[in-house]
């Protein structure tokens, strides 16, 4: 789940967090974008891991964006691709 109280992950743990899943073999993976307001405390507290991409506000369509950049980048981290903000 996206939301403003989550954790900020760096790319690296993200793509971590990702071969986990993967290789706990879990079938698929969800990702959730608030509302303008977000999320209630009761949808917090049944997500897996709440994401934020940092303190700022996001629109809804950047946000999209920027996960699915990431999702990009945690893929290519996995593939073993170098990643220049490793070390």
């Amino acid at each position: 789940m996206l939301d403003e109280k989550g954790r900020q992950l760096g790319s690296m743990d993200f793509a971590r967090r990702l071969e986990g899943w993967r290789d706990a073999g879990t079938r698929e993976c969800r990702f959730l974008i608030g509302a303008a307001d977000g999320f209630d405390d009761a949808d917090r507290a049944n997500a897996d891991l709440l994401i934020a991409f940092g303190a700022m506000t996001w629109p809804h369509m950047m946000a999209r964006a920027m996960l699915a950049e990431q999702l990009w980048r945690a893929c290519s981290i996995l593939a073993n691709h170098p990643y220049h903000r490793e070390g």
